[in-house]
């Protein structure tokens, strides 16, 4: 009877270990998630493709059909412009559209739920977006959310203006927004590779 109870104890004592390293190993990949998306300087890049940015042309761009409309106090996803667009509606059936990616780690903001205090929560670590200014009303208020939200500063989402045109959901965004952002980064990549202008240091 010794033998088989210090057997026991030694299985419960292997399994506690293993539970132990997995909760470990998965807090460590949300951290480390997490700093992936942190704020960095933006470093000013004087390259010749800088040159070729547009100025903003804000435009109403088709985005979801009226016919993928979500139920009162859900969210759905759409694309407006080359930009990743939740588009909510509350419980009195008001539209909204704001920035899909949750801070601090980029998760979709359309699997959020819309609640009756004109707010969209993330699914993950709680935060509450404001669904007319896309401002924090509660950062990340859950267990994993306090861990992971402590090591940011509260940052809200864009919104956008929206409305219905025929049979479609439309969302007022910056077209030339895209274009910006990837002229950025192949400057980027071309200083990294040689000079912007084609020559070599």
């Amino acid at each position: 009877p010794g033998s088989a109870t210090s057997g026991a104890n030694s299985n419960f004592i292997q399994v506690l270990i293993i539970t132990l390293k997995m909760k470990s190993v998965i807090v460590a990949t949300l951290i480390g998630s997490a700093a992936a998306f942190a704020p960095a300087s933006q470093v000013s890049r004087g390259t010749a493709l800088n040159a070729k940015k547009g100025g903003p042309s804000l435009k109403y761009v088709p985005c979801i059909s009226t016919d993928d409309l979500p139920a009162p106090g859900s969210a759905t996803s759409g694309v407006a412009g080359g930009l990743a667009i939740c588009i909510a509606v509350d419980s009195k059936g008001a539209v909204y559209a704001l920035g899909d990616k949750c801070p601090p780690v980029n998760q979709p903001l359309s699997f959020g739920k819309v609640s009756d205090d004109g707010c969209i929560a993330d699914p993950v670590l709680g935060t509450k977006f404001s669904l007319k200014t896309g401002e924090v009303v509660s950062w990340c208020p859950t267990g994993l959310g306090k861990l992971v939200g402590g090591i940011f500063d509260p940052v809200g989402v864009p919104t956008y203006p929206v409305k219905a045109k025929g049979k479609t959901v439309e969302v007022q965004v910056d077209v030339n927004y895209k274009a910006n952002f990837e002229a950025e980064y192949w400057s980027g990549v071309l200083d990294a590779q040689g000079k912007a202008n084609g020559k070599y240091y």
